[in-house]
């Protein structure tokens, strides 16, 4: 993986927070701030590593999409370690490290005139926001925008302000799932894949991409399959294996391939050989 050229890949930068909102019980979303002026130039897919002084340091999909005029970059984090407890605790104007970004992105000019369809599960939508919001920024360059959302409950829902506005345009189509409802809930109920039947896609036409739990994988693929879309045009993010960031640490490989090198994004047919390693 070429390293941009401006920034060392083991050094880590000083940022800043600028921002934080709480997004479900356990999610935040997280504004940060290079101490040294410049974007973080990244592309989506991407991921950074953060650390926080006296704590540790953890790997991090970035969630908001590139853009060069901004210095501002989002994450968002679910508090489930070390790292992320420090993180939630933090006040805006704190400072935390960064390195990156790293790692292989969704292919933007793949996606250029075909149909997107997106497949988020559990906290995917996350890495798959960055893309996401880049092709809404672009929306001439690209046909159909399909998002589909699933977790786990209502509770764990993120992002639902934005999903809101997502689902009021005329230009993106979204359905959202949960697996168990609540009394409140009037939407689907059923796994991921149980809103591939409502919505008609054109499979010579559309490139996927989806992040999500590794056995949500296994599934949106044969469904894929059984649609006909062609397997070069499905890209898979395996975000959640990442470590290191520089393939120095052995855990993110799956056989022969370093995942933080190869990948986190990878096109489906390079993989396929790998799946049930997944």
């Amino acid at each position: 993986m070429p390293f941009k050229k401006d920034f060392s890949p083991y050094v880590p930068r000083p940022a800043t927070l600028k921002e934080k909102k709480k997004l479900s019980e356990l999610v935040t979303l997280f504004t940060f701030e290079l101490d040294n002026g410049k974007a973080l130039a990244h592309r989506p897919g991407q991921f950074i590593q953060l650390s926080i002084f006296g704590v540790g340091e953890a790997p991090f999909s970035v969630s908001s999409p590139p853009d060069p005029s901004k210095q501002t970059f989002e994450l968002a984090v679910r508090k489930i370690g070390a790292v992320t407890q420090s993180l939630h605790a933090m006040a805006p104007g704190q400072k935390v490290a960064i390195r990156g970004p790293y790692g292989t992105s969704f292919p933007v000019l793949d996606f250029v005139g075909k149909d997107t369809l997106f497949v988020a599960g559990g906290l995917g939508y996350i890495p798959l926001r960055s893309l996401l919001h880049y092709q809404l920024r672009h929306r001439s360059e690209f046909g159909r925008i399909i998002v589909l959302v699933g977790c786990r409950n209502p509770q764990e829902r993120i992002f639902t302000d934005q999903i809101e506005e997502l689902t009021a345009r005329k230009d993106v189509e979204v359905l959202e799932t949960v697996d168990i409802p609540d009394a409140a809930w009037k939407g689907n109920v059923g796994v991921i894949t149980t809103l591939f039947p409502k919505i008609p896609i054109d499979p010579t036409n559309t490139s996927v991409a989806m992040v999500g739990p590794p056995i949500m994988y296994r599934f949106v693929l044969a469904e894929c399959r059984k649609l006909g879309i062609n397997p070069n045009n499905i890209f898979v993010s395996l975000e959640r294996k990442m470590k290191c960031g520089v393939g120095k640490c052995g855990h993110c490989m799956i056989n022969d391939l370093n995942t933080c090198m190869d990948g986190p994004v990878f096109r489906y047919t390079d993989i396929e050989a790998y799946q049930e390693a997944i």
